[in-house]
């Protein structure tokens, strides 16, 4: 069974940078694309970035208003995938979830229905 477990949330000021981890164990990770959605507390959730599996191809996606500051890279050896936030600003506060998905997309890379399997979400809070 494929686990998502997600590290690296906390508490920073805004202009700071953060780096999200997300390990995946129970499945092949090379064979999945992963991605990063967050929800705000209030708010629907929303795509954040999401990057195709190697055998894909590898593409980055972001949300168009994020892309400027954030990067997803993800490292196979180490099954693992990151978000790394630059320059993070009080509207990036959400709880962040790690994605994984297969197979066929139907609609879009960006869709929540992309993903099979979801991590249990980690705060980040930006605050002075």
């Amino acid at each position: 069974q494929v686990q998502l477990v997600e590290s690296g949330g906390g508490l920073v000021q805004p202009g700071d940078s953060l780096r999200l981890s997300c390990a995946l164990s129970g499945g092949s990770f090379h064979h999945y694309r992963t991605g990063w959605f967050r929800q705000a507390s209030g708010k629907e959730r929303e795509f954040v970035a999401a990057i195709r599996s190697r055998s894909s191809g590898g593409r980055a996606y972001y949300a168009d208003s994020l892309k400027d500051r954030f990067t997803i890279s993800r490292e196979n050896a180490k099954n693992t995938v990151y978000l790394q936030m630059n320059n993070v600003k009080p509207e990036d506060t959400a709880v962040y979830y790690c994605v994984a998905g297969a197979g066929i997309i139907l609609n879009s890379i960006r869709d929540a229905a992309a993903y099979q399997h979801w991590g249990q979400g980690t705060q980040v809070t930006v605050s002075s």
